[in-house]
């Protein structure tokens, strides 16, 4: 048995699964319960309200920040080329600001901007109620308004790793 060539693909083996296992963990998490959606109406960054009712019948990706956290402002541009590309294939993207007033958000939105909705939760009443109090956070909804996935963190949301899963949601069955 040549021992150098079996330490080599033992040592590769194991660099190939510890690469894995650490972006692995930057994916989405499955929730398996698939609890219904806490409801909300908030208003946006132009004051009109929303709801998730609104959404009702489609798959939104519900993102929690917060402009003085900075993985959130790190992960907001790839969140806006993602929200780009679900868009196309009828996949809502909104965000849920959490307790800042709206004169910040809408400042750094102005250095910063996206293209999908920016809502305020002024009180975090929402976000309580949702369980984002550590940020970013990000859920998955589905058509039937249940939750399905869940990424604590930030991500690169515009990576095949993450769209293709949520696209599959909104695929006829």
């Amino acid at each position: 048995m040549n021992t150098p060539r079996l330490t080599a693909t033992l040592l590769a083996l194991l660099l190939f699964f510890s690469i894995g296992t650490a972006s692995a963990a930057r994916l989405l998490s499955l929730v398996d319960a698939r609890p219904e959606a806490p409801p909300f109406t908030l208003k946006d960054t132009y004051g009109k309200t929303v709801s998730l009712n609104d959404y009702r019948g489609k798959v939104v990706v519900i993102n929690f920040w917060a402009t003085w956290c900075p993985s959130c402002r790190k992960e907001m541009p790839a969140l806006n080329r993602g929200a780009a590309w679900l868009k196309k294939h009828g996949i809502e993207l909104i965000a849920i600001n959490v307790g800042e007033k709206e004169k910040r958000v809408t400042d750094y939105l102005q250095k910063e901007p996206v293209d999908f909705p920016i809502l305020l939760d002024l009180d975090t009443e929402v976000s309580t109620r949702w369980d984002a109090m550590r940020l970013p956070i990000t859920y998955v909804v589905d058509q039937e308004g249940r939750i399905v996935y869940r990424a604590l963190g930030s991500r690169e949301w515009d990576q095949p790793e993450l769209l293709v899963p949520i696209r599959a949601l909104a695929l006829p069955r």
